[in-house]
């Protein structure tokens, strides 16, 4: 995972008016796609009420890749209702994993 300043996730979300949070959304993505998770398309983040499976689909993808520190419940709640806030906690994570180098695993979340 790529090292990434949360605050200054915060910061962008605010200075884009949201659309540096889609790239965000995307590049961790991808990301997280390379080290084994399945993440569909982000285009169904702009299809409303699909918008919610995929942030469900991006959860369990973070439980994967965290292994199980964030779990999928956890994940879609920062992100639904703590928004850019969420993201950040987020980050925070993908970040320790970026520093330890800590090797994941693919395994099947539930």
């Amino acid at each position: 995972m790529t090292k990434r300043s949360p605050v200054g996730l915060i910061f962008l979300f605010f200075v884009t008016f949201g659309i540096y949070n889609i790239f965000w959304f995307v590049e961790t993505k991808n990301e997280m796609n390379r080290l084994g998770a399945n993440i569909p398309s982000a285009w169904m983040l702009f299809v409303p009420l699909v918008n919610f499976r995929w942030f469900w689909i991006y959860g369990k993808g973070v439980a994967l890749i965290t292994n199980g520190a964030y779990s999928p419940v956890g994940s879609f709640l920062l992100m639904i209702f703590l928004g850019p806030f969420g993201n950040a906690i987020l980050q925070g994570e993908f970040n320790r994993l970026a520093i330890g180098g800590e090797s994941v695993q693919a395994a099947s979340v539930a």
